[in-house]
């Protein structure tokens, strides 16, 4: 994958859970990454999935995995999901204790690593560790449940990690998560993001498959201008 790209990860948590492997069928083909939210009841409200569905996903689908742990102690719980398959496993700086002893320990596991930001999180916070991590997660909603609304001042947050990469000589990749659609898929290409998570849009689209393509070339036809 080349960080010229615009990469689309639908997230299974708007998918039906009791026909998963199905109705991930009907994205999987035009998606790059599947997006897998991990949230423990604790640091979120919601309760989600564990290393098990992980591991499940990774033998039952061909698309990598981006797995976002939004939960308590990722320290301690993160390498799970490493070793359950995760291809890349992001968690939120506003959980760790150590955030760039998590980030060597993932790297070490040999998966690539992304550092998540809650709304309120300022960027600065990205200062020290812009310089290990493979990709940034703007939070673009609170984070917990699917189908909220996004948060306007997200384009300059993006664009606020983008300026923070670039003066670092990062080609980090800037995923946002929540809301995402093609309506707001071109602003957020040209504020720098190239990974965009949706759920809602693409799961409740009458044609799944063609609402990728649809978010994808909204962001592409923004990037070229």
């Amino acid at each position: 994958m080349s960080h010229n790209d615009i990469l689309v990860a639908p997230s299974i948590l708007t998918a039906d859970l009791l026909s998963l492997r199905d109705d991930v069928a009907t994205v999987e083909p035009e998606s790059d990454l599947l997006h897998v939210d991990v949230m423990d009841g604790v640091f979120v409200p919601n309760l989600t999935f564990g290393p098990g569905v992980v591991a499940a996903c990774k033998s039952a689908f061909d698309t990598p995995l981006d797995v976002h742990l939004m939960i308590v102690d990722p320290d301690r719980r993160a390498l799970a999901y490493a070793q359950a398959g995760a291809d890349f496993v992001t968690f939120h700086w506003e959980a760790s204790a150590h955030p760039h002893r998590l980030v060597t320990q993932l790297a070490e596991a040999g998966v690539l690593v992304g550092v998540a930001l809650n709304p309120a999180t300022p960027t600065s916070v990205l200062e020290h560790i812009i310089n290990v991590v493979d990709m940034v997660l703007v939070m673009t909603v609170e984070p917990g449940f699917g189908g909220q609304t996004f948060i306007d001042y997200a384009f300059s947050k993006v664009h606020a990690v983008r300026a923070l990469a670039d003066a670092a000589g990062r080609n980090v990749r800037i995923e946002v998560d929540g809301g995402v659609s093609r309506a707001n898929a071109g602003k957020l290409a040209a504020a720098g993001a190239d990974v965009l998570v949706a759920g809602s849009a693409v799961f409740n689209a009458p044609d799944r498959a063609a609402e990728v393509r649809a978010i994808r070339e909204a962001a592409m036809a923004a990037r070229a201008k």
